[in-house]
Order: C-alpha cells, then sequence, then structure tokens
C-alpha cells in the first residue's frame, strides 16, 4: 500500500509540473522580461521592444505555418490525455510555445548572458515538458526552437529605439 501511495504522489507531482511548466513557464517567463526592465535595470528599452517584436513574429509565423499544413497532435493521434491548463485545437507543427520562447531567450540572451543562459534553460524546458504533456512531437519543438532563434537573429539588427524616438 506504501508503495501505491508513493507512486501517486509520484505521479501528481509530475503532472503539476509538467502542467505548469507546459503552459504557464512561457507567461513567467514574459513577466520577468518586465521584471528585467522595470525593477531590475539589467534590461533597457529597447531590448524590451525587440523581444516583444520578435515573440510577436515567432509566434505569428508558427500559427500561420499551422494553418498551412495542420498536423495532428500526439494526444489526438494517440488517444491520451493532454496534460495542459487548455487542449489545444490548432496543428501540432511548429510549437508556438518554443517559437516563442526561443524568440525571448535568444533576444535576452544577446543583451545579457547571464539572464539570457537562464531563459534558454527555460525555453528548452518548455519544450520538453510540451512533450510530455502529449501536445507536440519532438519535430515540433525543434521546429519552433528553430523559428524562434531565426526570427530573433533576423530582428536584431533593427533600432527599436529609434524606431521609438521619432
Amino acid at each position: 500500500m506504501t508503495n501505491f501511495v508513493y507512486h501517486s504522489k509520484f505521479s501528481i507531482s509530475l503532472f503539476v509540473m509538467v502542467t505548469f511548466i507546459a503552459s504557464i513557464l512561457i507567461w513567467l517567463m514574459c513577466f520577468g522580461l518586465l521584471v528585467l526592465w522595470v525593477i531590475d535595470g539589467k534590461i533597457k528599452k529597447e531590448t524590451v521592444i525587440h523581444a516583444i517584436f520578435s515573440c510577436a513574429l515567432a509566434w505569428g509565423i508558427a500559427e500561420i505555418i499551422k494553418i498551412i499544413f495542420p498536423t495532428l497532435r500526439p494526444f489526438q493521434s494517440q488517444n491520451l490525455i493532454p496534460l495542459t491548463l487548455t487542449i489545444p485545437g490548432d496543428g501540432a507543427f511548429p510549437s508556438g510555445h518554443t517559437a516563442l520562447a526561443f524568440a525571448l531567450a535568444t533576444t535576452i540572451l544577446k543583451h545579457d548572458r547571464k539572464v539570457g543562459i537562464l531563459y534558454l534553460i527555460m525555453a528548452g524546458l518548455v519544450g520538453i515538458a510540451r512533450i510530455m504533456a502529449h501536445v507536440h512531437y519532438p519535430i515540433d519543438i525543434f521546429g519552433g526552437a528553430v523559428i524562434g532563434v531565426v526570427i530573433s537573429q533576423l530582428t536584431s539588427s533593427k533600432h527599436f529605439a529609434r524606431l521609438l524616438n521619432r
């Protein structure tokens, strides 16, 4: 009986952890960007604008690809329960959450290496949790990560401070 209780507690803890990382961590990362800017002052206004622009563009591109090339998610094709707070109804490839997380992490990495590495770890955790939550395949995560990194790199040469001061 004790073994069963231990495994049940472990399963529930794992379920809660996966659900949290797959559904909420991305929002905490975005909130963290604002904290780094407003409270800590480690990040400048231009970096925040670059991050928001990169995230929106990466997420938008991922969503357009999902519309053009719809694919089933693991929970749909394998009759599993998705371990997320909301049940996604769009295609699986590429992961919009991962695209956004990697765009954010890559942008921060360019401006603050220490914090950027922490954000890259969190972006990787978002991707892994999305697989464990049965809402993405590994290729979806890889595709989202590539989109996020590439978009952040392509938009890094834009001088957002000049655009704001016009």
